[in-house]
């Protein structure tokens, strides 16, 4: 096992640095020039705009300032952004917020694609498989976008059961909407790989074994066929947090939440770029710490994989 999960950090590094040299190329690579943007319809200085490019190391050819900004990375300093706030500092106030939004989201997909898909692997072909799956195909169709201005509208506008907006009052209370509407729109891949995973299970040799040895179906069902038919939906989960920790910008913006989806938009518009390439490597990082923590859970879930 320890060796397995060296050979995942080794492997991590050579993408880590392709994936930070293709980021950087691109944000660098944007039309226009940030520090003239900094100053808006003002006529700068040319002593102030070379100060300015020095302090930013924006002086310097593209393939130094990329050197300089892993070295600086990597010892903690992601840089400053136009207003004077370190990177560190916005990213510390932003990720929380994030965080709390997508664990609610995770969490809730995870529920209900295990609890719809062993339904509906279970009830093969009857009455709730096909409620199940209409009704995950009904909600798959609507456009994220669409249904978190519908559940703002109806649920916190017209029924006023949850905060329309959140603003600088962060709670896990003002992220219950929003965090639930964007899990009911991404569950249906969960479900249906459980519903996959669960109708094969039931068929195999080990849940007939069990049943010859007497065991009832309160004790197969979550030892042998549900247990087993996790895999799948944990690697879609991994995934899932993954992508919203990174693409959460339209549910932060419809619902004003400070997050770093939010954050992210900004500093583009704003073209502050340090900001976007270092919390676009944190999230990076994340992402492959995320997917080695859930190959590793593999073998928890499944005695039958082993790492060698």
């Amino acid at each position: 096992m320890t060796l397995y999960v060296v050979k995942r950090l080794l492997q991590a590094i050579p993408v880590f640095f392709g994936t930070t040299f293709l980021i950087y190329f691109m944000v660098f690579s944007m039309p226009g020039d940030p520090v003239l943007a900094l100053f808006g319809d003002r006529t700068p200085n040319p002593a102030v705009l070379e100060a300015v490019r020095e302090q930013y190391n924006l002086d310097q050819p593209f393939i130094v300032q990329y050197f300089m900004y892993i070295k600086d990375f990597l010892t903690g300093n992601m840089g400053v952004t136009f207003s004077g706030q370190t990177v560190n500092d916005v990213f510390a106030r932003a990720f929380p917020v994030t965080l709390q939004l997508v664990t609610i989201a995770v969490v809730a997909e995870f529920l209900l694609a295990v609890g719809f898909g062993l339904l509906s692997g279970l009830r093969k072909g009857k009455f709730a498989d096909h409620a199940s799956l209409l009704m995950a195909l009904v909600l798959n169709s609507i456009p994220p976008f669409v249904a978190l201005f519908l559940a703002q509208y109806f649920i916190g506008i017209k029924l006023g059961w949850a905060p329309v907006t959140v603003g600088a009052n962060v709670s896990w209370g003002s992220l219950l909407l929003p965090g639930l509407t964007i899990a009911l729109t991404i569950y249906v891949v969960g479900m249906r790989l459980m519903r996959g995973s669960v109708i094969e299970a039931r068929e195999g040799d080990y849940v007939r074994t069990a049943y010859a040895k007497g065991l009832t179906s309160k004790r197969v069902t979550p030892v042998h066929v549900a247990r087993n038919s996790l895999i799948p939906v944990i690697t879609n989960t991994a995934a899932s947090f993954g992508a919203l920790i990174a693409g959460t910008t339209v549910t932060e913006g419809i619902f004003n939440i400070p997050g770093i989806g939010k954050v992210l938009y900004d500093a583009i518009l704003r073209g502050e770029n340090a900001t976007v390439v270092s919390f676009v490597t944190i999230l990076t990082v994340m992402y492959i710490i995320v997917n080695i923590l859930v190959d590793l859970l593999y073998a928890v879930l499944d005695p039958r994989i082993r790492y060698v």
